[in-house]
């Protein structure tokens, strides 16, 4: 088997340690791919490829960079079915999904190519006479973008795109256990003519090629998305140095259900966001706060859609829920079922690891579901990232909307209610970074900034416009045409 290597300065290179690893299919346990396993040393060429890199593309026009972006778009659309084919063998999702995930590529590509033309700054009114002023954006630099694996295909694209269309280049680290997909990514960028040096792929451990990355000094900015503890770890370090970093981590995510709900609705909604991908996104929910009256007629409406949900390849189209993505994790999950049974939670259905017929060595877990859970029990405070659903009852809007913003957590929420004025109360005090009206907590639209508040992240949005308030810096401009000194606040005062 081939081994997948490094991209650097336009060429396809292995390590220089010659380790490598295998990245295995979860479902299956076959082998994906043999994986150059890099370095410090690796890190450094690649971040001398983007920094001379840079100094060329950034003086591109930036209706230029678009071009080659909008190729990228059509290379992807090209390449979408094999890039979801390798997706769900390497990761697990079933292939709608993996689909989907490089749909949302093709999208944020064709996205950013269109604000080629559109990097506006602003002028305005100077408070002297014949004086200009202006706003424009400038590039920030080499940009490390450091990916998670559940999403192997989109997460790279909100990073690299508008990093590229702003004038900037990159250094990509993709998550190990994703990184056969991310190796086919870059090729297509290649494909799509993306100039030596702009677009870097190096792979290895975090320990190892993420602290590299964070530590080199040509290094301006690193957007990252995983986990809150190796985000917060990589917050400090990177802060230590002055650079800028953008967190995307940890949610745990609620669909508030009112007593006037659709609730087939609801549940149609609540049993994609928990076990779609199952339940392995930041958006997953994974806890339903209902209101006490429907609580008994939504979970069990709940449990029999859960029982014919099927667990298998992903590859296979008569699948809902895929693996989970290794052995370690499968043993976290089940680790947080039996905590929730101390707790004293009840366990409507699932609770096990799951053998599969045919994938004896699969990492597979039941979609699992826990009634009369308490606001303050762990599996409804931390983050589980698996299909693990806790339902929570309330008596009020009120005291859902609290619960709801009682987690150390803040990216995604949802409600279900047929009344306007619930809607938009739910709107108004829900302290997520996105929020749902009668649809789940999964679904973002890369026109609109993603991201979240307190431990999900640090302030910063991904894709949209929003994203380049992070990839690029303001300069403010000021043209004097009087032909003699003026001071400001002094001479006009």
């Amino acid at each position: 088997m081939e081994i997948i290597k490094n991209y650097i300065n336009g060429k396809w290179v292995e390590s220089i340690t010659g380790r490598t690893f295998e990245s295995t299919n979860p479902a299956t346990g076959e082998v994906v791919g043999i994986i150059t396993l890099s370095s410090e040393e690796d890190v450094r060429q690649a971040v001398d490829a983007a920094d001379a890199a840079f100094h060329k593309w950034r003086k591109t026009p930036a209706p230029e960079r678009a071009e080659i972006i909008m190729k990228i778009s059509n290379k992807l659309t090209e390449h979408k079915e094999e890039l979801a084919q390798l997706m769900t063998m390497e990761m697990g999702k079933v292939l709608n999904e993996a689909r989907g995930d490089v749909q949302e590529a093709i999208d944020i590509a064709a996205y950013m190519a269109g604000e080629g033309r559109r990097l506006f700054g602003f002028t305005t009114p100077s408070e002297l006479r014949n004086k200009f002023c202006m706003t424009m954006r400038d590039p920030v630099g080499v940009i490390a973008a450091i990916s998670a694996w559940n999403f192997p295909v989109a997460i790279p694209a909100w990073k690299i795109m508008p990093a590229l269309i702003a004038g900037n280049t990159v250094v990509f680290k993709p998550a190990s256990e994703a990184a056969a997909v991310a190796a086919a990514f870059v090729k297509v960028l290649e494909e799509a003519g993306i100039p030596a040096g702009t677009v870097n792929l190096v792979i290895g451990a975090g320990s190892e090629v993420g602290n590299a990355i964070v530590d080199s000094p040509k290094i301006r900015a690193i957007s990252f998305t995983g986990s809150t503890a190796t985000g917060t770890s990589l917050y400090a370090r990177a802060a230590a140095l002055n650079k800028r970093i953008s967190l995307e981590m940890g949610g745990k995510n609620g669909i508030i259900v009112m007593d006037d709900a659709d609730l087939d609705l609801a549940v149609d909604g609540i049993v994609w966001s928990a076990y779609g991908t199952t339940g392995q996104r930041c958006t997953a929910c994974s806890r339903v706060i209902v209101q006490r009256a429907v609580e008994e007629e939504l979970v069990s409406k709940l449990a029999a859609r859960i029982k014919d949900l099927t667990l298998g390849n992903g590859l296979d189209a008569a699948v809902d829920i895929g693996p989970v993505i290794n052995k370690s994790q499968t043993e976290k999950i089940h680790e947080y079922v039996q905590i929730g049974a101390a707790e004293g939670a009840k366990l409507v259905i699932g609770g096990q690891i799951a053998k599969v017929d045919g994938l004896p060595e699969g990492n597979f877990y039941l979609p699992t579901l826990f009634s009369g859970v308490t606001r303050n029990m762990r599996i409804a405070q931390e983050e589980i990232f698996g299909p693990v659903l806790s339902v929570i009852a309330v008596d009020s809007l009120e005291e859902a909307i609290d619960v709801n913003n009682d987690t150390a957590y803040g990216l995604s929420s949802s409600i279900y209610t047929a009344n306007i004025n619930q809607a938009f109360t739910a709107i108004q005090e829900m302290t997520t970074g996105i929020v749902y009206i009668n649809a789940g907590t999964i679904g973002a639209e890369v026109h609109l900034p993603f991201g979240g508040t307190r431990g999900t992240g640090n302030g910063h949005r991904e894709v949209a416009n929003a994203a380049f308030e992070f990839f690029t810096e303001w300069k403010s401009v000021y043209v004097d045409f009087s032909g003699k000194l003026q001071r400001a606040q002094i001479d006009n005062r």
